[in-house]
């Protein structure tokens, strides 16, 4: 993990913008992981929590699809990093890249998964994925307009 999140004695005033990131092994328990670091990184910055949890929602869906449907970076992790600005938050989660399109699916009542991007969409007022050659980075603007262009 990132050592302003991780080392011990670290900063305890955060300052209440800028970027924060963090590398979680490539696995499902990394998912409640990155909710809590996210949740206490905002919440100390003093982020509205309506948008801290739609963060937490939008960067938990995001590393459960990293996990299930990517391979892991080239040390076996995830990345995900967060943005904030003027009380927008930007959320993106980068992996090894698979063989699928980020695309939301058509829904399906029966169906047990594939809700994910969905929801991301429903709670972001912005979101994408960028392909490069070390992978694939999907990332997600809550809380207001985004002037996105890279984080």
């Amino acid at each position: 993990m990132d050592a302003t999140i991780a080392a011990p004695g670290a900063r305890r005033q955060l300052e209440s913008e800028g970027q924060r990131s963090v590398r979680i092994p490539h696995a499902v328990e990394s998912v409640p992981l990155v909710r809590q670091i996210l949740h206490e990184d905002l919440i100390a910055r003093g982020i509205d929590p309506v948008i801290i949890g739609e963060a937490e929602t939008v960067a938990s869906e995001l590393v459960a699809n990293a996990v299930k449907h990517a391979k892991a970076l080239g040390d076996g992790c995830v990345r995900v990093r967060w943005k904030v600005k003027s009380g927008t938050v930007e959320v993106e989660v980068s992996d090894g890249g698979g063989p699928t399109t980020v695309r939301p699916v058509p829904p399906t009542p029966w169906a047990n998964s594939g809700r994910g991007l969905r929801i991301v969409r429903s709670l972001a007022h912005e979101w994408g994925a960028q392909d490069d050659k070390n992978g694939r980075t999907v990332w997600a603007a809550l809380g207001g307009p985004s002037r996105r262009r890279r984080l």
